[in-house]
Formats: structure tokens, sequence, C-alpha cells
């Protein structure tokens, strides 16, 4: 009788520890999910030039590196480079392709392919900027989305 006990105990772990990995992936494309309409409304808030949406989905401590020499510490100083951009510029995504996204807990890191094509708001030549980024998400509670951007690097395009 031990071991018929047995070995149904050995089925029984078998067929949770078969289904936990299960679970972790559904959790990740949910989490995935989330990441990707958090996208979708940081890019709509560019477009619309929505500096407090935008805001809203900043972490405090956000740090970003828009290119070698320029390095935004905290949400404040990236909004007020943002704000100027703004100012000048209609802003527009034509290319916005995710290679990845890796989950970890409260943590997502999203890698992107991005053109954004701005026009100056005074008359001038429209132009295009393109490159990769990379973004680091945490939750946080007072994001509309319950994630905000804490790290980020662009990469411009060498082309």
């Amino acid at each position: 009788m031990k071991t018929k006990n047995r070995r149904h105990n050995w089925i029984l772990i078998l067929f949770i520890a078969l289904q936990i990995p299960t679970g972790v992936y559904s959790q990740n494309k949910s989490v995935e999910s989330e990441i990707l309409k958090n996208g979708e409304i940081i890019r709509k808030a560019f477009v619309d030039g929505n500096i407090e949406k935008i805001k809203s989905l900043h972490h405090p401590n956000v740090i970003k590196a828009l290119e070698y020499k320029d390095l935004k510490i905290g949400r404040d100083e990236v909004i007020k480079g943002l704000k100027e951009t703004l100012e000048n510029f209609n802003l527009e995504f034509i290319e916005n392709d995710v290679e990845s996204i890796f989950v970890n807990e409260n943590i997502a890191i999203e890698q992107t392919k991005f053109s954004i094509k701005g026009t100056p708001k005074n008359g001038g030549e429209p132009f295009v900027f393109s490159g990769r980024t990379m973004v680091t998400y945490i939750r946080y509670g007072k994001s509309p989305t319950g994630w905000a951007t804490i790290r980020e690097i662009i990469q411009p395009a060498t082309e």
C-alpha cells in the first residue's frame, strides 16, 4: 500500500510541477499586454502633446539616456525637455516594432525599434528620428496603467 501511495504522490507532484510554468507564462502574457497598452497610451499622449499624461506614466526617479551626452535624471527634468520639444514640434510615431518584452515579477523590460516623424509647428521641413529603445518599467500605483518608466536608453539609428 505504501508503494501505491508514493506513486500517487509522485504523480501529483509531477502534475503540479507541470502546471507551474503554464501559470507563469500566462502571467507574463498578461503583463506583456499591459505593457503594450501602456505603450499605446504614451504614444497617443506624445501625439496629442499631453504632458500630464506622459508625466503620469513616468516614475519620479526615472533616468533617461536620450543620447550619449544627454542624460535626464528625474521626472521633472525629463518633462522639462519634453515640453520644449512639444512646444516646437508635432510628433507622429511612424514605426513602433516591439522586439521583445522580458517580465520578472514587478519589472518589465521592453526593447523596441521606432521612428518618429517631427513636423515643426512654425514651418520648415519635417524630420524622421529612428532608433532602438530599451525601457524598464516597474509597477507603480500612481500611474494610470499601473506601470511607469523607471529607466530608458535610446540608441539612435546609424544608417
